[in-house]
């Protein structure tokens, strides 16, 4: 099963990947009792599908996946075209495509439609690489440099920065670490580029794929839902939100209009209810509309203004779907939070929470306005997931310091009440969960995931953050490597006391 595209839903990708079995019988009446009620709660809304031709989105994805890989990670062209990026440019579809055309000189990549547009990308700096609408190569914003204000990592030791201690504490099992890093990079199909191990904080094992250090940003996909949520829980601690509050869309706030009553929290549980078509849906035809849910990353449009305009297709907070356009519209809500108090917004997530963590080398993409795509378009060195994962595995706090507010990551690692109304108590705050015991991990564990096989796992009952990273072909037998490296791992620390 291709995990990165047409599958009955979420948790069939993400269970199957890890090697768990869950095709059968007493799944299909799940299922189908799961549509029937859904079913019964939609509105009379209608859906419009997505402007442009397909093939002109995905040479976007294509564009994009292809300058980040080549420009911020280091590939060599041939090879990332081959093995990463699959999500918004599926392997299938490169064929119909023309061969990616590299300009170094200018920082762009092209990717012609045959008879059709040339899609570019363009990488602009510290805000990685963004797409450009079709017959334009201007810019509708200004690229802001993002600094750090932390010195260099060489000379802080971990977490805050690189200088790790040596050897394996006394209550760990060292054979068994080892055992468990060989099992993660088993399979050279697998194509794991990254494995970070720690335990209570402390680094006890890292491993790196050919051509890959603790310093190269690699694809990380939807691991940055938890990015955002993690942006949003500043602004919480800040008293700017309130996960209670309808969430203030500027776009919702007509009279009677029936989206105003969708609340932060129902957005950061994938429960917000608008209408729009995810790959991950139940009932998804892979026949149907090109899917809005890969268009808010290449439809080259203001991607908060689109995500804000679909319609309710259920009541808030009734019906779980994983789709782009709730993480898409809690950063909106970032950016009207950051703009309204005078900040600089591209700067904002690295001032306001990777420099108080430790994190320096995270690269967010942004749409033709300026719009950090959070919900996907995110890369990161393997070291700098597990700072995040260490700050969510510590509730939020920081070298002393709160970070996050009290009580946010029991929300955020919490099943969310309507995804369990639909008998799947597998999704949280804009992070999975091992809610069914699916997954060869406690069911406290509560995780980042990405497209591709990419894992930031926090297993509180062992103190554990475990973090792989892989190239998008190496999906499927990565992962069930991953599997059996977690197993190994849990048998390898004591559990937490």
């Amino acid at each position: 099963m291709q995990c990165n595209r047409h599958f009955i839903y979420a948790l069939a990708c993400s269970a199957t990947a890890l090697g768990a079995n869950i095709v059968s019988a007493a799944d299909t009446s799940s299922l189908d009792a799961m549509l029937a009620r859904d079913k019964a709660l939609e509105l009379p809304t209608s859906y419009v599908p997505p402007p442009g031709n397909p093939l002109d989105h995905y040479a976007a994805g294509f564009a994009q996946t292809m300058c980040s890989a080549v420009f911020i990670t280091g590939l060599d062209l041939d090879f990332a075209a081959e093995n990463v990026g699959y999500f918004t440019a599926p392997y299938a579809e490169r064929a119909k495509l023309g061969k990616p055309i590299v300009d170094r000189a200018a920082k762009t990549i092209s990717v012609a439609v045959p008879g059709g547009a040339v899609r570019i990308a363009k990488y602009i700096g510290d805000q990685g690489c963004m797409t450009f609408p079709i017959g334009t190569t201007e810019l509708a914003f200004k690229p802001q440099p993002i600094k750090s204000t932390l010195p260099d990592p060489a000379t802080q030791a971990w977490p805050t920065g690189d200088k790790v201690t040596e050897g394996f504490p006394s209550a760990v099992n060292a054979h068994k670490i080892e055992q468990a890093m060989d099992a993660a990079f088993a399979s050279p199909a697998g194509m794991t580029a990254a494995v970070v191990v720690t335990w209570r904080g402390r680094i006890v094992a890292e491993r790196y794929g050919t051509g890959i250090t603790a310093h190269t940003q690699l694809e990380s996909w939807s691991m940055g839902k938890s990015v955002t949520a993690a942006l949003m829980g500043v602004l919480i601690q800040q008293g700017v939100y309130d996960l209670e509050q309808p969430a203030p869309i500027p776009e919702w706030q007509a009279p009677s209009d029936p989206r105003a009553k969708i609340r932060i929290a129902d957005l950061l549980h994938m429960s917000s209810g608008l209408r729009i078509r995810a790959p991950y849906d139940p009932d998804y035809d892979a026949s149907g509309p090109y899917p809005d849910h890969l268009y808010l990353y290449t439809g080259s449009v203001n991607s908060f203004h689109y995500a804000a305009t679909r319609p309710l297709q259920w009541p808030p907070n009734t019906v779980g779907r994983y789709r782009n356009t709730d993480p898409v519209l809690v950063n909106y809500l970032i950016r009207l939070a950051v703009e309204r108090h005078g900040e600089n917004y591209a700067a904002f997530p690295q001032h306001a929470l990777f420099d108080k963590i430790g994190v320096r080398s995270m690269v967010i993409e942004t749409d033709p306005f300026g719009n950090l795509l959070t919900q996907g378009y995110d890369l990161a060195c393997a070291r700098d997931w597990a700072r995040l994962g260490n700050l969510y595995l510590q509730d939020g706090v920081w070298n002393e310091q709160r970070v996050l507010p009290h009580g946010f990551v029991k929300f955020v690692s919490t099943m969310a009440p309507a995804w369990v109304a639909d008998g799947r108590p597998v999704y949280g705050g804009f992070f999975w969960i091992n809610g069914d015991g699916a997954l060869p991990v406690p069911k406290d564990t509560y995780y980042m995931a990405g497209a591709g096989g990419q894992y930031t796992m926090i297993i509180p009952s062992h103190d554990l953050v475990v973090v792989r990273l892989g190239h998008f072909k190496g999906d499927e037998v990565g992962t069930r490597d991953f599997h059996k490296a977690l197993s190994l791992l849990l048998g390898a620390v004591p559990p937490h006391t």
